[in-house]
């Protein structure tokens, strides 16, 4: 313990009850296991069947199709995210709200497939066992692609008096310090992927207030410097802005009525234009002759 904290705790009989309560997170504790997450994915996913998901969570009666993740890794917003706010991929989370939903058969199309395809090398060799079923023609395709993007992932807020360390005053507003608003937006686009149309688009947006030097007692975040964007606070309100999102597709595809165009999608449209050659375009010409 830090000598600045063992100064507070020779002050205790002097706290109040909340800052008696955050300074408790200097004593260790011994890791137990299970319990519930705090963040949107919780549990776990078998096929269909759900164990200790989110109440929070939409789901389907029926699945819509598979699905595949492109996180699009290459994108601007990938670098930021990645090397700024070191929240590691949206992939896993994604999978887990996904599958829970029932409204989609994930394949994977990353590591998972790697794996599999050093699998079936290994089968196709001298060594695969006989009978293992590694044959030709069995992995599945993927109807539809979903892909993430995140919008928004900052962290601002108000330091020192005004913040909790105001409301608590003396050494202990000293030792909790801030408190800062951590707000994340995200989109998710859904592409069919036979056709490239873009079926469905949702936005998701969530926000939270973190008590700086009070999650650091509790082993949440950092002092200073990259800290601020490793804490824990910041990682579960992006896992609530995926699920917002989420959530309001699933809403949107119960409701799915199918984007028609007069003479069939991708073949020139209902927009003619003067001496075109589609079924629109000679529309055109038949009014200007009449």
């Amino acid at each position: 313990m830090s000598t600045a904290v063992q100064r507070v705790v020779r002050t205790a009989p002097l706290l109040t009850p909340l800052a008696a309560l955050l300074l408790t997170g200097c004593l260790a504790t011994t890791p137990q296991s299970g319990g519930q997450s705090a963040t949107a994915a919780t549990g776990a996913a078998a096929g269909a069947s759900t164990e200790g998901a989110s109440s929070s969570l939409e789901t389907c009666t029926e699945t819509l199709g598979t699905i595949r993740i492109d996180e699009q890794t290459n994108a601007s917003w990938y670098s930021a995210y990645i090397s700024q706010y070191r929240m590691g991929s949206t992939v896993p989370a994604l999978k887990m709200l996904i599958q829970q939903s029932n409204c989609f058969m994930i394949v994977d199309r990353s590591r998972g497939l790697r794996a599999g395809e050093e699998e079936r090398n290994l089968m196709r060799g001298d060594e695969g066992r006989a009978g293992s079923n590694y044959g030709k023609g069995q992995i599945a395709a993927a109807d539809y692609t979903i892909i993430p993007e995140v919008l928004i992932s900052d962290r601002g807020g108000t330091r020192g008096g005004a913040g909790l360390g105001g409301l608590v005053g003396g050494k202990v507003g000293a030792l909790l310090g801030t408190f800062s608003t951590n707000e994340a937006g995200v989109m998710l686009t859904l592409i069919d992927n036979r056709s490239s149309i873009q079926l469905s688009a949702a936005e998701g947006y969530a926000k939270n207030v973190d008590f700086g030097a009070a999650g650091a007692l509790f082993g949440g975040g950092g002092a200073g410097g990259a800290g601020v964007y490793t804490s824990t606070p910041q990682g579960k309100v992006m896992l609530a802005a995926f699920m917002d999102g989420y959530n309001k597709m699933v809403k949107a595809l119960r409701n799915y009525k199918a984007q028609t165009v007069k003479g069939g999608a991708g073949t020139g449209g209902a927009l003619g234009v003067q001496g075109g050659s589609t079924p629109a375009s000679a529309e055109v010409g038949k009014k200007k002759k009449q």
